[in-house]
């Protein structure tokens, strides 16, 4: 859960990957800010980079084009303010602390892990699951 998550986008080993683990039988979820939301505009200006935040999602969609329609791979776009960027594979989890005016390659990520009787995990999980729930499907 990110607004564009460019970095993984940009990098086609990545994409090749989560096509790979999706055609193994993987859920890949992807899920992006909507390029015209208000949200994403806000982001961009708090952070100095004005419109370009909207043309990094339009650009992260364009580098995902190739894997959108294959089993298991669904991408969606969100409508709200991200106070932190999920990031999870299996048990792990990484957290980007969002700090209002800093891009996020320049603020602190805590690395998590799933464990049994823990619930700080749960409490990212269950945000992303809220904000996956109301967000808009990319179509292929």
């Amino acid at each position: 859960m990110v607004y564009s998550g460019l970095f993984l986008a940009d990098d086609g080993g990545m994409v090749r990957l989560f096509a790979d683990k999706a055609r193994a039988g993987v859920r890949v979820r992807i899920l992006l800010g909507n390029p015209d939301s208000a949200e994403v505009a806000q982001r961009g200006s708090d952070e100095g980079v004005g419109e370009s935040m909207a043309a990094q999602i339009r650009s992260a969609l364009v580098f995902y084009r190739p894997i959108t329609g294959v089993d298991n791979i669904e991408i969606r776009l969100h409508r709200t303010v991200l106070y932190n960027s999920i990031y999870q594979a299996d048990d792990q989890y990484l957290i980007n602390m969002h700090v209002y005016g800093t891009r996020a390659g320049n603020a602190p990520v805590l690395h998590l892990r799933r464990v049994a009787g823990g619930d700080m995990v749960a409490t990212y999980a269950e945000s992303f699951e809220k904000v996956w729930a109301q967000a808009i499907p990319v179509e292929s």
